[in-house]
């Protein structure tokens, strides 16, 4: 299902609509984000943007919608007919106040093309008043043209086809916008966005907080929308659905003399981009192969460099050291002087040459890469202590009025539990009863005496913590100065050492989430409850997260929407399902 608003502007965009990057550079303070990133997107099926946490999606988005100035590069956006192009972009931040409700915050959406409609009916007028003006007709015509291709025909049918594909038909149009879930609010900031028709697209983690039935509609609305779309994502299953082609700002190989010693070079920190036709499932495994090759590259040729060093040291002479002419006289031993002296020259310039040329030509080191080490590196006897027996977690026709509908569920030490259910049903209101950060309405929650509960809510980004704390500082402070000392943040493998002593605000939504998945494994709990665990995550370590799981020594409670997930799991299972009305 996809919005009859936007599905009928397809016909009428031009193909040239496009957005294109070259040359951007953007960095903050010491440490480079993006450096020399070219690329485009045309009109068709969307392009997906990945990269680890920290990579710089979000600040590429923001400088192509004009949101941010770069510090080298330029930006074209081209809408149609040639004109400039209307750039939409949805982040993290609601594209309307909090005291609006949501028939306002919906009604600014298409403010725009509501004026586009009321011109067609001003120059419908104006052409009935002069029907042999030249100049009004042709007014017509172009807000005729200006109708069709912003489909200004179909607004009111599109903004309920919208709220309804994205979980909000129900929600009563005279609420505040601040009194929404945030939930809600990132599905309306999703709407508002879509309904503002803009001719490029550009989406930051689109599918946060969609159930299925959300991420259907909105795969459908992309793979008709008209013009160019761009959406950063972590959701695997989402980007093989919906992308035909990749760019991926993680490093890549370069020559070593264009990119010299950046600071902050490394993990989560490229040069270029790389650019990739096809399935995410394909590049995953393109990008380990092509992983593989700069490796070995880099070997090979270090140790070729190594040997030209080696030459150009030992190519000083020509045959043996203790050789002397056979005649005595001083003609002859000048004679061999010179000559041996011109080879060993001839040798000696053609070595450093060759050593010069590939020096300037060498790839340079493939950065370390991040590597999740496991959701109990930071206890050595966790296999021991986290082991339990009998019920841990139990709710007995738990509830909470409005939020939860009755669930009975028992949780036994050790297992494995996925909770998945559409929006609204009370997933995270589950989690949320047994971490005791709420208590029921009615029935009952209980958790075996003893056992410690560790929970990651899905907006756990550590919103509430000192900005200008450095990252050390604020891991300190969660964890405690003697489990900080024992446990170090760099056990985890969750963030590079280069961002310890940065300023906690100056990290990415995924890079603060990681600090506060590092908090919570700090001291592995008996029960570990993971809200969204794949939310603002990078693929790679969602991947890894996952693998973690099973092998968890204590019990683990999911709630996900996550299909890549889903597909993959083989625990145990309970889908929450809405009341009947």
């Amino acid at each position: 299902m996809t919005s009859p608003h936007i599905a009928s502007r397809a016909s009428t965009q031009r193909a040239a609509t496009h957005v294109a990057a070259d040359g951007i550079s953007v960095s903050y303070g010491e440490r480079r984000v993006l450096t020399d990133v070219s690329f485009s997107v045309t009109s068709g099926r969307p392009t997906g943007l990945i990269g680890e946490n920290g990579s710089g999606k979000t600040t590429l988005l923001r400088v192509l919608a004009g949101r941010q100035r770069p510090d080298a590069g330029t930006v074209r956006a081209v809408g149609p007919a040639g004109a400039p192009a209307r750039v939409g972009l949805l982040h993290q931040e609601p594209p309307f106040a909090l005291d609006e409700t949501v028939e306002e915050a919906v009604e600014s959406s298409v403010r725009l093309l509501r004026e586009v409609s009321r011109a067609v009916g001003d120059a419908a007028r104006a052409l009935a008043a002069a029907p042999h003006d030249e100049r009004v007709g042709t007014a017509y015509a172009e807000a005729l043209e200006a109708a069709e291709r912003t489909g200004a025909w179909d607004v009111d049918t599109a903004i309920a086809a919208t709220l309804d594909g994205l979980g909000l038909g129900d929600v009563p149009r005279n609420r505040r916008t601040g009194e929404l879930s945030g939930g809600q609010r990132a599905r309306l900031s999703l709407a508002w966005t879509l309904l503002s028709a803009p001719d490029v697209l550009l989406l930051d983690e689109p599918t946060n907080h969609l159930d299925d039935s959300a991420v259907e509609f909105l795969t459908g609305t992309l793979r008709s929308w008209p013009g160019p779309v761009l959406l950063a994502s972590h959701d695997r299953a989402f980007l093989d659905s919906s992308v035909n082609s990749l760019v991926d700002l993680d490093p890549a190989p370069q020559p070593h003399s264009l990119t010299g010693d950046l600071v902050g070079d490394g993990t989560g920190t490229g040069i270029g981009v790389i650019r990739f036709s096809g399935s995410y499932s394909r590049y995953v495994l393109s990008r380990m192969d092509a992983r593989e090759r700069w490796e070995r590259t880099y070997r090979d040729e270090q140790a070729r460099l190594r040997k030209l060093r080696a030459a150009a040291r030992d190519q000083h002479t020509v045959g043996h050291s203790d050789w002397t002419p056979r005649s005595d006289t001083r003609m002859a031993k000048k004679f061999y002087a010179d000559r041996n002296a011109t080879v060993v020259s001839r040798r000696v310039n053609d070595a450093r040459a060759r050593l010069a040329a590939l020096e300037e030509e060498q790839i340079r080191k493939p950065p370390p890469e991040l590597f999740f080490q496991g959701l109990t590196v930071a206890d050595s006897a966790a296999q021991d202590r986290l082991r339990a027996s009998g019920p841990v977690l139990t709710a007995s026709a738990a509830e909470v009025s409005g939020r939860l509908a009755p669930v009975s569920l028992t949780v036994g030490a050790g297992e494995k539990w996925l909770l998945t259910g559409p929006n609204g049903v009370g997933k995270s209101t589950l989690l949320n009863l047994f971490a005791g950060r709420l208590q029921p309405t009615g029935g009952s929650v209980h958790c075996a005496p003893g056992l410690r509960v560790g929970m990651l809510g899905q907006d756990d980004t550590l919103a509430g913590a000192d900005p200008d704390r450095s990252v050390a500082e604020t891991y300190r402070a969660l964890v405690g100065e003697d489990r900080a000392e024992s446990v170090p943040l760099g056990t985890f493998g969750l963030l590079p050492g280069r961002d310890e002593n940065r300023p906690l605000g100056a990290l990415s939504v995924g890079q603060r989430r990681r600090l506060a998945l590092a908090a919570l494994l700090a001291d592995p709990p008996h029960v570990l409850l993971l809200d969204e665990p794949t939310n603002h995550f990078s693929l790679v370590l969602a991947t890894q997260l996952e693998a973690a799981v099973p092998g968890y020594p204590g019990t683990v409670v999911v709630a996900s929407h996550d299909r890549w997930l889903r597909r993959t799991w083989n625990g145990r299972h309970l889908r929450l399902e809405a009341p009947a009305v």
